[in-house]
């Protein structure tokens, strides 16, 4: 399997490598090929829709069920991370720490938003550099799902695959990442969805409605229906991003 290139200093992602050697820094220096994105047929002057939040907030499980409606091709920044690895997010941050896994964050949130007619999910911390900002506020509509660190932190507190809770307090950690993140969400966001009660069908209108009162050009289908998307925006924790 190929790698991502990290950029400069960084070595290209090898899961194949990590799983054989075990060790943080992979050999070779090759250009690593495109994520899969560009696999996807491109949809040309369509616009591009940004999931942004913390950890449990529902960026997956909602940007899912809206790119179904809009018939866009949907993408996880983590998701297309560990694909190109070969490894889970956990494993990235074990061998490279938060600063290796966020360069080939940044790396990947560059070539994603370069796209057009997609819908993406990126990782919670996906804001924490200014350059990733940037790049989502120049190249698409951002959306922010905000939650309550409570509401956070019980929908993610049986979740082992993910790092930064690995903690003795993770309510305390989702609290202080609250509280670093919020104001960067909010500074890239076109809009806020509250996902504390609605269910997945009903945020997904949500977004749909603030989208054509925006202005975002699209066809939608026949609403979602309730029963297609019951429960908890992001019931299912391992299907939402991990950073």
């Amino acid at each position: 399997m190929g790698g991502i290139d990290g950029g400069p200093g960084r070595e290209p992602c090898n899961g194949a490598q990590w799983r054989l050697h075990h060790v943080a820094s992979l050999p070779g220096r090759q250009r690593a090929p495109s994520l899969s994105v560009q696999d996807s047929p491109v949809r040309a002057n369509r616009p591009n829709l940004f999931f942004v939040g913390l950890m449990g907030a529902g960026k997956t499980t909602v940007g899912r069920a809206v790119a179904r409606r809009l018939d866009y091709p949907f993408f996880d920044s983590d998701h297309e991370l560990e694909a190109r690895c070969g490894v889970r997010i956990p494993v990235i941050f074990e061998h490279e720490g938060e600063a290796g896994f966020r360069d080939r964050e940044s790396q990947a949130i560059a070539e994603l938003t370069s796209r057009s007619g997609i819908v993406l999910a990126t990782g919670g911390g996906a804001v924490l550099r200014e350059a990733n900002r940037a790049a989502l506020k120049a190249n698409g509509t951002v959306v922010y799902l905000r939650a309550s660190p409570h509401d956070l932190w019980l929908r993610t507190r049986h979740d082992r695959n993910r790092p930064l809770l690995q903690t003795e307090d993770p309510k305390g950690r989702l609290e202080a990442l609250y509280a670093e993140r919020d104001p960067l969400y909010r500074e890239v966001a076109d809009f806020i969805i509250e996902t504390g009660k609605p269910t997945v069908a009903q945020l997904a209108n949500m977004v749909l409605m603030q989208l054509e009162m925006a202005g975002f050009t699209f066809s939608p289908a026949a609403p979602l229906a309730e029963s297609d998307e019951p429960g908890e925006p992001d019931g299912q924790p391992a299907q939402d991003t991990h950073s």
